[in-house]
């Protein structure tokens, strides 16, 4: 039985859901699954946006087909040519022999590298400010490249003033039937998964993410549909809002995040007292994270999120603990900014995971590194206990 939904008057949500996978893109933890958004519209010719992951194939043709009845398919737009969203474009050929694929230059060089169809004899190119008329409707193109693949490029159709925003404004999760952010608590159920999956796959880019959003103030946008999560119809500012902050490396929240890295439980003491310290100097909502026991994913969101971060290690065969070192090249492989960024260390013999740490996070651009450091050996002592406090008062001043 198909599940496609009517979105507004022709046009409809024909995706799928995916509650089975533990991993998006094999390395992203999605405990609450995720959705994969395809799109079809019903006008003079019938119009498909995108399509999904192969292991949704099933249940997205029995919607397409559901929706289109006897009529058959025209034209199909490709806005992400990645996986989870062209996986499925054999099977519409196979399906609709006779349709158009609309796309750009860039996207036909890749569809010639995942399949083998002929894609030159069925390509309806694009560019940056092009138009495609379906009938009634007419879409606009905008190219964001490295939002985050170098072909994407966002579809705006002005008539009903739909953003189909590729994988903008997307979020983990699969959709429980209510098909609208307007339709459940979004800040307390949907954010903290739409924040891990903007910083995770698209926070590197918040250049080229600026770039999109620029682009799109000039339009009349009244509904965002993106490639996963829920479609937004009202309350566009609260996620606009959210992206501007994102891209510009803005943290939503003025306090602390403290990540270690703990072998026999020194190290955890330590980050325990530093948060309890911060308690004291009256800081609020602070993160602690065991970087052992908790993905990177979400600690990076959170590192988006909060102001200030602590990094405390042991030291490791004379080197950083190794969830700590991956945390690290993780941080810096997502361009975080604008950040003040403090540092623990703990060694029994020779303490050197401070050092270490500084090199690797010497490739974070924009930061403020705090000049106290807390160096312990095996346990903490008294004198410790001291350095954390007068660690803690600095970075409470420097929140005021």
């Amino acid at each position: 039985m198909n599940c496609a939904r009517e979105i507004t008057e022709n046009l409809y949500w024909v995706g799928a859901d995916d509650r089975r996978i533990a991993l998006f893109e094999n390395i992203y933890p999605v405990p609450k699954g995720v959705s994969y958004n395809s799109y079809l519209l019903l006008d003079e010719k019938t119009v498909l946006l995108d399509t999904v992951d192969r292991n949704a194939s099933e249940q997205f043709l029995e919607n397409v087909d559901a929706v289109l009845g006897d009529r058959k398919l025209d034209y199909l737009i490709v806005t992400h040519m990645e996986p989870d969203h062209c996986a499925t474009m054999q099977e519409v050929i196979v399906h609709h022999p006779e349709v158009k694929i609309v796309c750009n230059a860039k996207t036909v060089t890749m569809i010639k590298q995942f399949f083998d169809f002929d894609i030159d004899k069925r390509a309806v190119l694009v560019k940056e400010g092009d138009t495609f008329e379906s009938g009634t409707h007419t879409f606009h193109f905008v190219m964001a490249p490295m939002v985050h693949w170098p072909e994407v490029m966002i579809a705006y159709e002005s008539t009903k003033g739909i953003l189909f925003s590729a994988d903008a404004f997307g979020a983990f999760g699969a959709i429980d039937g209510n098909l609208f952010a307007d339709e459940v608590n979004y800040e307390s159920d949907w954010m903290d998964e739409t924040r891990r999956y903007y910083t995770n796959i698209v926070g590197k880019y918040g250049m080229q993410v600026q770039a999109v959003l620029k682009k799109a103030a000039g339009l009349d946008i009244r509904m965002i549909c993106p490639l996963h999560g829920l479609i937004w119809r009202k309350d566009l500012n609260m996620i606009l809002d959210k992206y501007q902050k994102w891209s510009t490396y803005t943290p939503e929240e003025n306090s602390v995040m403290i990540a270690y890295a703990s072998i026999y439980g020194h190290t955890e003491q330590a980050a325990d007292v530093l948060a309890a310290e911060l308690s004291k100097n009256g800081v609020k909502n602070i993160a602690v994270y065991d970087v052992s026991a908790t993905d990177p994913s979400y600690i990076i969101s959170d590192a988006f999120r909060y102001s200030h971060v602590v990094f405390a290690s042991v030291t490791y065969n004379n080197g950083i603990f190794p969830k700590m070192e991956t945390l690290l090249h993780e941080f810096v492989a997502h361009n975080l900014q604008n950040r003040t960024i403090a540092l623990i260390q703990n060694g029994t013999w020779a303490p050197t995971a401070a050092k270490q740490m500084m090199e690797i996070l010497s490739g974070l651009k924009k930061n403020t590194m705090m000049e106290q450091q807390v160096t312990l050996k095996s346990a903490m002592k008294a004198e410790q206990h001291e350095e954390i406090q007068n660690l803690a008062k600095a970075i409470a001043q420097s929140l005021a």
